[in-house]
């Protein structure tokens, strides 16, 4: 072993990469968020009249829904509104419901 040789010191600076390309991807992430969409009178009750019509004919909906900064979609038959939680219970698979709340659906489309 030399006098310029580090050992193990050496290798101890790659230690901290994993959290440094965390904190990078966070950073980007944080970058691609938006901020949640203002929604007129007009739109929510299009919304309820929207999904008041696919539960009558028992039609798919296709639910555009914000959370934390980011906007995903979710298709399913609406099960159930409950106006106690705020919240619609959809099925998107046989057998399989999410639930999502009145205030986070920012666009619903019927779907044939």
């Amino acid at each position: 072993m030399s006098i310029r040789d580090r050992g193990m010191i050496k290798w101890n600076a790659a230690s901290f990469m994993p959290q440094v390309f965390e904190q990078q991807r966070e950073m980007f992430k944080d970058q691609e968020r938006q901020p949640r969409p203002l929604l007129s009178e007009f739109d929510t009750e299009e919304f309820d009249q929207r999904i008041a019509y696919a539960m009558q004919y028992k039609l798919a909906v296709k639910l555009s829904v914000w959370a934390d900064g980011f906007t995903s979609e979710i298709t399913g038959a609406i099960s159930r509104i409950d106006p106690i939680t705020h919240e619609l219970r959809i099925e998107v698979k046989d057998g399989e419901f999410e639930q999502v709340a009145f205030e986070d659906v920012v666009g619903v489309k019927v779907v044939s």
